[in-house]
């Protein structure tokens, strides 16, 4: 599997790849990324609890889902190809909300993110079947009561999702589409 990362320069830009195994760790370079917010057709957003086996923030609960386009993939094009992968849904209507998110975090273990991830909205109706590998669990939440739950004990989510929904108005990411 061509399983490789964009790296980028401080100022965001493509300057290389690397394979995604030996990009995590200690000292992560900058490499560009996606996270992606799924809604129903009733409103409730996905949000999922990452596998125990995940190399980084195990056991955390986050967004839908994240990932790495691969060199010259089209970002929407990586969005779907992960979605099938990590939870067997089709999404569609990929929206951008957050085209310059940037962050850097520290997980428990040492490992860090350290990535350009824009933001994406997407949408469907499919009934998931998460890739046990990736997904411990999963649920359907109101975005709002999401909000109060990050606004209560962020410590128990993944630190992009805490910083992004800061970014989105109120939280409520169904105001951004």
């Amino acid at each position: 599997m061509n399983d490789r990362v964009v790296l980028l320069d401080e100022r965001g830009l493509p300057c290389g790849s690397a394979s995604r195994e030996v990009v995590h760790g200690p000292a992560t370079p900058l490499h560009l990324a996606f996270s992606c917010y799924v809604l129903r057709g009733d409103g409730a957003m996905l949000v999922t609890r990452r596998a125990l086996t995940k190399r980084s923030w195990p056991g955390v609960w986050t967004n839908a889902f994240c990932g790495h386009p691969r060199p010259g993939e089209p970002m929407r094009a990586a969005i779907r190809r992960h979605a099938r992968h990590e939870l067997g849904i089709a999404v569609r209507d990929v929206e951008l909300l957050l085209p310059d998110f940037r962050y850097s975090a520290t997980d428990a273990a040492g490992v860090v993110e350290n990535e350009v991830c824009p933001v994406y909205l997407a949408r469907s109706d499919d009934d998931p079947t998460p890739d046990p590998a990736e997904v411990a669990e999963l649920a359907w939440v109101d975005p709002e009561d999401l909000g109060r739950a990050l606004a209560a004990a962020p410590w128990a989510f993944s630190p992009w999702l805490v910083e992004q929904a800061a970014r989105l108005v109120q939280g409520d990411v169904r105001a951004a589409s």
